[in-house]
């Protein structure tokens, strides 16, 4: 089962308001294991990054202006996650992000049905606790003692973690039950269909019939003599 763990950091609150993607991070997933593969790109918004912006992932005007554009990296981005679910803390932020900078690259948005967010499983699992990913690194001991600053890839990395813990951890029924969870997660409403197929009797033969009266009949008290229907004499 191929997941991409996907995180992003940003300019701003709302795309609407003109704000847009400077990093995005995937992590690849198989079977909820790392594999090693991963995507990160920084981007030039083609706008300035506000100070409280900069403040929290730590990524300049300055920095970002010789960066590549979204549109030079959307092939590369779309073919690494392919049709795979995505891990997403928060979720709502990260694909209004992804769907506008797609919608203006000229792609199709992306579905909130192939998302999985963290976010609301964290809070079922842990209802009225901290459920942001820094406190959830807490709470299952994953080291993060090198995130000073937000990092789209850094944070998919971290959150791969944690959401390892909140799927039942390395020893979580072989697989099993995870897989039952994260369709849940998906909200994966396809039904299964079962082909119908026609009822089939297989009759024995004369010469089967036959055979089995003539080895019945050397059989003391046998039970298929006892259960067979008396012969009327009409029958002869």
């Amino acid at each position: 089962m191929r997941e991409i763990i996907l995180d992003t950091e940003t300019t701003g609150m709302e795309p609407a308001e003109g704000h847009r993607l400077v990093e995005i991070g995937c992590l690849e997933l198989m079977n909820h294991l790392p594999t090693g593969r991963h995507f990160q790109c920084y981007l030039n918004p083609q706008r300035d990054v506000p100070p409280d912006a900069a403040r929290i992932h730590g990524l300049t005007t300055e920095f970002l202006k010789d960066k590549p554009l979204f549109t030079e990296k959307v092939d590369e981005f779309i073919e690494f996650i392919g049709d795979a679910a995505l891990v997403i803390h928060n979720a709502e932020f990260d694909m209004k992000f992804i769907n506008a900078e797609l919608k203006g690259a000229g792609f199709k948005p992306l579905p909130m049905s192939r998302v999985i967010d963290t976010l609301p499983m964290a809070r079922q699992k842990f209802p009225g606790q901290p459920a942001n990913l820094d406190a959830l690194c807490r709470r299952f001991k994953v080291d993060n003692s090198e995130r000073k600053l937000h990092g789209a890839l850094l944070d998919a990395e971290l959150l791969s973690e944690v959401y390892l813990e909140l799927m039942g951890g390395r020893q979580h029924g072989l697989g099993l039950a995870s897989e039952a969870a994260v369709a849940g997660s998906i909200q994966l409403n396809a039904k299964i269909r079962r082909q119908k197929r026609p009822y089939r009797t297989f009759p024995a033969t004369n010469d089967e019939l036959k055979a089995h009266e003539d080895f019945v009949s050397k059989i003391k008290n046998s039970l298929w003599s006892l259960l067979a229907p008396k012969k009327t004499s009409a029958e002869g």
